[in-house]
């Protein structure tokens, strides 16, 4: 008859070590993975997509493709060729505007000038200045034109005093020449004229 109270009290003392295992035994239990351990991948999972998509943009948008190169190159190329022509150009244009003299004959004059009280000859030859591109054009005129062209020299000269003659500068009688030359040619061809082996001699 003794037995059953014994039952009794073992049950309190299983209920008394269920309830200190399931306090006690949290703190010996496994911990469980906690949310920032899970965060910080997702951050670092992130950061590296994030630097994949930057590099492939400034792959595709920085970096030139095959295309663009050639294209490059080809317009550096163009550029080049006609840097090219234009110092070509300029240089046939200044080989065109280039200054050369043209032969208006040789004269031999007697005769007494102004201011003078006996006979004196005057020789020269004649040139004028003209652009390069104007050469053959001149060269027409001039055989077209030549007699009369040397008559009016003639006059010029005769009509001449001998202080002008023997002017050291001969400017006066230069510009005389250059206004009739310009006259009888019909057009301002020549830029300007000179004298070559100029003398007066007293016959």
């Amino acid at each position: 008859m003794s037995a059953p109270p014994k039952a009794k009290a073992e049950a309190p003392a299983k209920d008394a070590k269920a309830v200190k295992d399931a306090h006690g035994g949290a703190a010996h239990a496994p911990a469980a993975p906690s949310g920032g351990g899970l965060k910080g991948k997702l951050l670092v999972g992130a950061f590296v997509s994030a630097v994949v998509v930057a590099e492939t943009v400034v792959f595709f948008f920085m970096v030139p493709s095959g295309e663009e190169v050639a294209a490059l190159a080809e317009s550096r190329l163009i550029a080049v060729a006609q840097e090219i022509d234009a110092k070509k150009k300029e240089e046939d244009t200044h080989e065109e505007d280039s200054i050369v003299e043209f032969d208006l004959g040789t004269y031999s004059v007697s005769f007494v000038p102004k201011g003078a009280d006996h006979n004196y000859r005057v020789e020269f030859r004649l040139f004028g200045t003209l652009h390069s591109k104007d050469e053959e054009h001149l060269q027409a005129l001039f055989l077209e034109r030549q007699g009369r062209f040397r008559h009016r020299m003639l006059l010029e000269i005769r009509n001449a005093s001998l202080q002008e003659l023997e002017e050291n500068q001969l400017g006066l009688i230069q510009r005389r020449v250059l206004a009739t030359s310009t006259e009888l040619l019909g057009e301002a061809i020549l830029l300007s004229v000179g004298f070559a082996d100029y003398q007066v001699l007293e016959d």
